[in-house]
């Protein structure tokens, strides 16, 4: 690919969502622009983590210049109460809304590579019919394992003709790419375990972005407006969602409640979040807040003691939460339940501590073994934030990610 090539991409998740896979389709765009590429980004409206549209978007399809790309939205159902159904027609209206576009623009544009980001699977087609139209080179980002994931959620029952189905499905758009990009080792082991020619993988990880995670920060703004005086924090920050099994912080923060010098702090959006207000409402060592904004992050990061990075049975290598890089950013040790030898598991061990999942009275000695032994935390938090320097430096992988991008479309015509 030559400089200033054009490069479409397809991605329901887009800036300025705060978190999940928004930001980094975002980083991504940008990045390929900086780098000379002309670049267009078809995208949903954003809606998440609050699933509903944000102020100012919608309902038909925009076109904007957004740091230099181009950025086409498109409209799309979004379900108040993401059940598995309701996610499956709110993921086809975004394909379907998506084609159109999609097709214009490749026409337009004659891209040499066509980049679709999943979740989702569905709008998978779309961009496979958009490269094959101009004869272009699809590569396809798996940040989720879809199929995977509503089958460890329960959103799919496990076995039967649907998830036969949906794994046939998932099997055939990931062998129609060229490339198939993922965000962890253990991820990529997995594409090849779906069927994806080995020479065809890319580990393609997500970034931190450092200027965020000061480890010399105190969060005394954040103390002082939430009341939380010189108390141990427990933070966890993020999607509030079935993949998170976020309950068992408030099972371990009922375990723990007579520490009066520790207190539980959870921030974040999403589906579970009523039920987990109502699970906490006795509980006066559990505070919730909303997701806080982006300029405030370092604050926030600061203010923990231990960071909480919670997941359910069967998810740890199904994705690698991006926010577990600014966690090891902060200087702060993480707890993280999952199963040992998983993705996330080898990502905190020597940075944190791993308990099994499902297992609160795990979680919550683990919380209070790393409270109770300062010098303990401070070397495992030191650990971490050494990784995210070498692992998650925000330039290199996208830089990488961008050379990958070009290296494909010179060795794939």
């Amino acid at each position: 690919m030559t400089r200033a090539a054009p490069v479409l991409l397809l991605g329901i998740n887009y800036a300025p969502e705060p978190v999940g896979t928004g930001p980094y389709t975002a980083g991504l765009a940008e990045a390929l622009a900086a780098a000379g590429h002309e670049v267009t980004v078809v995208a949903g409206h954003p809606y998440y983590p609050q699933w509903k549209r944000t102020d100012g978007y919608g309902p038909f399809w925009q076109r904007s210049s957004e740091n230099g790309v181009e950025v086409i939205r498109c409209p799309h159902y979004v379900p108040r109460r993401p059940s598995g159904l309701r996610r499956i027609v709110h993921l086809a209206s975004f394909a379907g809304a998506a084609f159109g576009p999609m097709v214009s623009s490749a026409l337009r544009q004659r891209p040499q590579v066509v980049i679709v980001v999943a979740p989702a699977l569905l709008s998978v087609p779309v961009a496979w019919f958009a490269a094959r139209l101009i004869g272009a080179k699809l590569w396809i980002h798996v940040q989720d394992f879809e199929v995977d994931a509503a089958v460890a959620t329960g959103l799919v029952g496990g076995g039967g003709p649907l998830l036969r189905l949906a794994q046939w499905f998932e099997r055939t758009l990931l062998s129609s790419a060229d490339r198939v990009s993922t965000i962890s080792p253990q991820m990529c082991a997995r594409l090849a375990l779906k069927g994806v020619a080995p020479d065809a993988i890319v580990e393609a990880r997500n970034w931190a972005n450092l200027a965020y995670a000061k480890p010399s920060g105190t969060g005394c703004d954040y103390r002082a407006q939430w009341g939380l005086s010189d108390r141990q924090v427990v933070l966890y920050s993020g999607n509030i969602a079935n993949k998170q099994g976020i309950e068992i912080i408030i099972e371990a923060a009922r375990l723990v409640r007579h520490r009066r010098d520790i207190v539980f702090v959870i921030c974040g959006e999403g589906p579970n979040r009523a039920n987990l207000a109502r699970l906490a409402e006795t509980l006066d060592n559990v505070q919730l807040h909303d997701l806080q904004p982006t300029e405030r992050v370092g604050d926030l990061l600061a203010l923990a003691s231990v960071h909480l990075l919670p997941q359910i049975p069967g998810a740890a290598d199904l994705v690698l939460p991006s926010k577990l890089a600014n966690m090891l950013g902060s200087g702060r040790p993480v707890v993280a339940t999952a199963a040992l030898g998983t993705g996330i598991a080898v990502e905190v061990e020597g940075a944190g501590l791993v308990t099994p999942p499902g297992d609160a009275p795990a979680l919550a000695e683990a919380v209070v073994y790393l409270i109770d032994n300062p010098e303990v935390a401070r070397r495992l938090g030191d650990e971490g934030r050494q990784r995210s320097l070498e692992r998650w430096s925000k330039s290199a992988l996208l830089d990488r990610m961008v050379e990958g991008i070009a290296q494909a479309a010179r060795t794939l015509r």
